[in-house]
């Protein structure tokens, strides 16, 4: 919802990355924010004025002094409207005029005078990205104003060339424009740990053992918490959705690389989040090489994992920035009642329950939330990132 009635100015520069401003548009507005396209008169070589007025269902100002309405200056009217200006693709040209504060087209004249936050998504060859004179009026032009800067990547250039200078993918300008939006929310200032996925517990070089999560709902809860304002950490299992824009990444694979990397975020985080789905068990011995087929049954045995939400509970006293702590109760039976159990034995704020068989692997979630006070709220089935945005608003309350 952080995009929700926002208005934002997307200005576009002349370079062939022109046309994945498009989706940049689409994805905003589909997002529910107003969208005004500002194109360079370079830009309009590449990708049509039509094109954009049709996605944003907006006119587009191209020209330096057209009017929007009888006396309504472009640049001015864009400028004092705007919530956000992003700028993709950003030309080296256009990167050393707002550099240097010229106003010689819409754009730059509008971006000299908004007081909007800039998101930045540069688009050029590798010569020109590492020039140190773009380098410099990167570096001039964030010392005077509120720039974030999402990109270059490394990829194939208009040139042929492979290099640095792809401008960044429409989805992730458009998590970097949620992430600037979100920076005044209600957790600003907090540090938030997250985790996601489910852990796996090596039974040979081969194969593990490991559960059906998909990590798709301790993701959306950092995505959520991140666009709150919050500082993210997240702590994740290979193959889980994107790390949302912003975040702090941390990889694991076992329980026990998972609780040693929890143990560490918390020292100095405001909250946890445990989502993830941590295995009670791991092989007794982890073979060496891959075990082989054979006429006889194969026999595990197994011991139990570090349960990490206890070792937090038993530190609770000497992280007094930690002030709450919420977990999860994946249940196949009895799901209420075994999660206040689990809430009470590891002196939880907040748990969150469901039904795992439900859960596990779809996009959404029914949940329960309970709370320390005994309170009991059930939520009806909605998307999980829904969810994470309803659980993240009672971390907000509890903070």
């Amino acid at each position: 919802m952080i995009l929700q009635g926002k208005h934002i100015v997307l200005g576009v520069t002349g370079g062939i990355a022109a046309y994945k401003a498009v989706e940049v548009a689409s994805r905003l507005v589909k997002a529910g924010a107003q969208v005004d396209v500002v194109m360079t008169p370079a830009a309009t070589r590449f990708v049509g004025a039509l094109t954009f007025q049709t996605v944003t269902a907006r006119p587009v100002a191209v020209e330096m002094f057209a009017l929007l309405r009888e006396t309504d200056i472009a640049h001015v009217s864009l400028a004092r409207r705007a919530d956000l200006l992003i700028i993709a693709p950003l030309t080296a040209n256009t990167l050393a005029k707002l550099a240097h504060g010229l106003a010689d087209n819409l754009l730059t004249a509008t971006v000299l005078d908004t007081h909007a936050p800039l998101l930045l998504a540069p688009a050029m060859e590798t010569g020109m990205w590492t020039n140190p004179l773009t380098q410099d009026n990167l570096a001039r032009l964030r010392k005077a104003r509120d720039v974030t800067v999402v990109g270059p990547t490394e990829g194939r250039l208009a040139s042929g060339a492979v290099g640095v200078g792809r401008m960044a993918e429409p989805v992730e300008i458009v998590d970097a424009a949620r992430w600037v939006l979100g920076r005044a929310g209600p957790l600003r200032g907090r540090r938030v740990v997250v985790t996601a996925g489910g852990t796996r517990e090596p039974l040979d070089p081969v194969r593990v053992l490991t559960n059906r999560s998909s990590g798709r709902m301790g993701v959306a809860l950092a995505v959520a918490a991140r666009d709150a304002g919050a500082e993210v950490v997240l702590i994740h299992t290979p193959g889980v959705p994107p790390a949302p824009w912003g975040a702090n990444e941390v990889e694991v694979e076992t329980a026990q690389e998972m609780r040693d990397a929890v143990l560490d975020a918390v020292a100095e985080a405001d909250a946890l989040l445990m989502a993830a789905a941590v295995a009670d068990y791991r092989p007794l011995q982890v073979a060496r090489q891959k075990i082989k087929k054979t006429g006889e049954p194969l026999v595990l045995t197994l011991e139990r994992t570090p349960d990490i939400l206890v070792e937090v509970a038993e530190r609770r006293a000497k992280l007094p920035r930690l002030r709450a702590v919420v977990g999860f109760a994946a249940e196949t039976e009895r799901v209420v009642e075994n999660a206040r159990d689990k809430l009470r034995r590891k002196r939880l704020e907040l748990i969150v329950a469901n039904d795992a068989r439900l859960a596990m692997g779809a996009d959404t979630n029914q949940v329960t939330l309970i709370a320390a006070d005994g309170s009991v709220e059930e939520l009806p089935l909605l998307p999980k990132d829904e969810v994470a945005e309803l659980v993240i608003a009672r971390l907000a309350e509890l903070l």
